[in-house]
């Protein structure tokens, strides 16, 4: 929950990725996770990759208007804080009727993701019941690229969040 700078932040080496946008790097390690998967019979679909500034704010006033500021705020990133805006986040999913909802925990793509996104870049966001700590309610789908070091950092020290991991802590005013 910290801001990007500039808010309108957009980066400038995006590239397609199974129908959605993202940095190069990410695009390129999203590849490898999602053959890899295939290799082992799970079927992984991009659903999500880069949102324009311009993109998140129509999501988060539909957010808002659906379900009023306070849900918005654990269930969708306000326009400028969105890691979809940074190229580096990856929302995953199968084509079925669990994408994007909590039924996509019990799938294979999302078990494997979990168990094997860090030896490609990737970490779980948003894990199950941390949310008083990220800010965000449980996103079984949501994957974000921080690199291949870093990933393995994270997974090895036991951390249940990039926040504990990397020291951040939400203030009081977020």
């Amino acid at each position: 929950m910290h801001p990007l700078s500039p808010e309108t932040y957009a980066p400038v080496d995006l590239v397609p990725f199974g129908g959605v946008y993202l940095r190069k790097e990410a695009a390129q390690a999203a590849e490898e996770m999602f053959a890899a998967a295939s290799v082992e019979g799970v079927g992984i679909t991009a659903l999500s990759g880069y949102r324009s500034y311009e993109t998140q704010v129509g999501t988060y006033n539909s957010w808002v208007a659906t379900y009023g500021q306070e849900q918005a705020d654990v269930a969708s990133a306000r326009p400028g804080y969105s890691e979809h805006q940074t190229g580096l986040a990856l929302d995953i999913g199968t084509g079925g009727a669990c994408d994007v909802q909590v039924c996509f925990k019990d799938t294979d793509a999302a078990r494997w993701s979990a168990a094997h996104a860090h030896e490609y870049g990737f970490v779980l966001r948003y894990p199950w019941w941390q949310h008083e700590t990220t800010g965000y309610w449980y996103e079984s789908w949501h994957f974000r690229y921080v690199g291949r070091t870093e990933a393995a950092a994270f997974h090895s020290s036991g951390a249940p969040t990039l926040e504990d991991f990397w020291g951040f802590a939400l203030s009081s005013s977020e």
